[in-house]
C-alpha cells in the first residue's frame, strides 16, 4: 500500500496461499490522503482507530500513540502481524475489544463502517463521551455502505455531519461533537424471547439475528443430538449461542465449549448460556476457529459457517473450520454443518472425511453429518 505516509507491505488475514485480495480498500487510501493534506496527526494527538480490518490505518498511522478498537479477533491479529512485516513495534498499539472504552484521552477518532449499522450505532454511543468540540471525528467507507441511515446515525448521536466527494467509489464522512445533543444509551444489548422456551437471548450489536431466530437456526436446532454421556461439545462460531444452549439441554452431562472470533458474540453467548444454566460450566473462546484446541478432543462440533469475511465473499473459513474440526475431533466424532443448499458443503466434507449423511434438507438449508473414522 502507497499513501503519503510511506509504503508498507500489508497481508490479509488469516495468510491464504495466492491470496488475490489486498488489505485494504480505496477508503483507506482517501482516509490516509485526507489526513496528510490536513496535517493531521500532530505531535501529541492520540488516535482511536475503529473496525481496523488488516490494520492498514494502524500500519500507516503507527508513528503516534494508538488504540485499535475492533470487535474481530482476526483483525487484532491482522493488525499485528502487519506491524510485525513492517518492522514496527507491537509497543506502539494499544488493542481494545469492542465493548471497552480508551482509559486514555483521545482526539481524533478514525472510523471504518462496518457492515452492521447496529455496531456502527453501538460504537457511537460508546464514542460519544469521549468527545469535545476539539475532537476530530473522521469515518471512511465504500459508497455501497454508506447510506441515509449511516449519516443519520452521526447526526443523531455526535452531531452536525457531512460527506466528502466521492473518490474511487469511497466517501469520508465528517462529524462535528455538538454537546448538546442528548442522543440517550446504546440499545444495545437487546434481547427477545426464544420461541417454544422461557428463555430470552440477549445479543450486542455485532450479533447476528438480533431481533428474532433465524430460520437457518430454527431448522439446524430441531436436528441437534441428544446422548447421556459425558462428551465435548463445540458451537462453532456461536453467535449468540443458542445452538450450543440447545446441546446442552440434550446432551445433559456434556461439556460444552463456545468459540467465536467476534467478542460481541462470545460476550452474547456467555449471557445466555448462564441465563439457561446458573450452576453449569462451559467455555467461552474468542478466537480463530479451533487452531487452539488439541488433536483427538471432541465429541461434537456444530456449525453454521459463514461464507464471507470482511466483506470479501468464499468458502475459505468454512474449509478451514471443517479443516480443523478433522483434527480435533475423536475418533468417531462427528461434526454436524447446516448451510444454504447452493453452499455444497457435502462435497467439502466428503473430501475431507470420506463420508457424509444427509440428516434433513428443505427448500433453502441442508444440515450434513461426517464423522471421523
Amino acid at each position: 500500500m502507497t499513501c503519503p505516509q510511506g509504503e508498507f507491505t500489508l497481508d490479509r488475514y488469516p495468510i491464504q496461499k495466492n491470496q488475490s485480495l489486498q488489505a485494504w480498500d480505496a477508503a483507506d487510501q482517501y482516509l490516509l490522503q485526507y489526513l496528510a493534506e490536513i496535517s493531521k496527526p500532530e505531535p501529541g494527538d492520540n488516535i482511536l482507530i475503529m473496525n481496523d480490518s488488516f490494520g492498514a490505518l494502524s500500519v500507516a498511522l503507527s508513528n503516534c500513540p494508538l488504540t485499535l478498537q475492533t470487535d474481530s479477533w482476526l483483525s487484532q491479529q491482522g493488525a499485528l502481524h502487519n506491524f510485525r512485516h513492517n518492522h514496527i513495534s507491537e509497543k506502539q498499539l494499544y488493542i481494545l475489544n469492542s465493548l471497552d472504552a480508551p482509559d486514555h484521552a483521545v482526539n481524533i477518532i478514525l472510523i471504518k463502517i462496518p457492515r452492521t449499522l447496529a455496531l456502527l450505532e453501538d460504537q457511537l454511543y460508546r464514542i460519544r463521551p469521549l468527545l469535545t468540540k476539539t475532537s476530530t471525528i473522521i469515518a471512511a467507507g465504500m459508497v455501497k455502505n454508506i447510506h441515509t441511515s449511516t449519516l443519520d446515525l452521526f447526526e443523531r448521536i455526535i452531531g452536525p455531519t457531512h460527506t466528502s466527494l466521492a473518490k474511487k467509489k469511497s466517501r469520508l464522512i465528517f462529524s462535528e461533537y455538538n454537546p448538546e445533543l442528548t442522543p440517550g444509551n446504546t440499545p444495545y444489548p437487546s434481547s427477545y424471547k426464544l420461541e417454544n422456551s422461557e428463555l430470552t437471548l440477549s445479543h450486542h450489536a455485532n450479533v447476528f439475528s438480533r431481533e428474532s431466530l433465524d430460520i437457518g437456526t430454527r431448522f439446524f436446532l430441531q436436528h441437534i443430538p441428544a446422548s447421556s454421556g459425558n462428551k465435548k461439545i463445540i458451537d462453532l462460531g456461536c453467535g449468540n449461542g443458542v445452538v450450543g444452549i440447545r446441546a446442552a439441554e440434550l446432551n445433559p452431562e456434556a461439556e460444552l465449549i463456545f468459540i467465536d472470533e467476534s467478542w460481541m458474540a462470545v460476550e452474547s453467548a456467555r449471557i445466555n448460556f448462564k441465563a439457561a444454566f446458573p450452576d453449569r460450566k462451559a467455555d467461552f473462546v474468542f478466537g480463530d476457529s479451533l487452531a487452539d484446541l488439541p488433536e483427538n478432543s471432541i465429541d461434537l462440533i456444530l456449525i453454521n459457517p459463514p461464507f464471507h469475511q470482511h466483506n470479501a465473499m468464499g468458502d475459505n473459513v468454512a474449509w478451514q473450520m471443517f479443516r480443523e474440526a478433522k483434527k480435533v475431533l475423536k475418533q468417531g466424532g462427528e461434526i454436524y454443518v447446516i448451510g444454504n443448499r447452493h453452499l455444497d458443503h457435502h462435497i467439502k466434507l466428503k473430501q475431507l472425511f470420506a463420508n457424509y449423511v444427509n440428516i434433513a434438507s428443505n427448500k433453502k438449508f441442508a444440515i450434513i453429518k461426517a464423522v471421523k473414522r
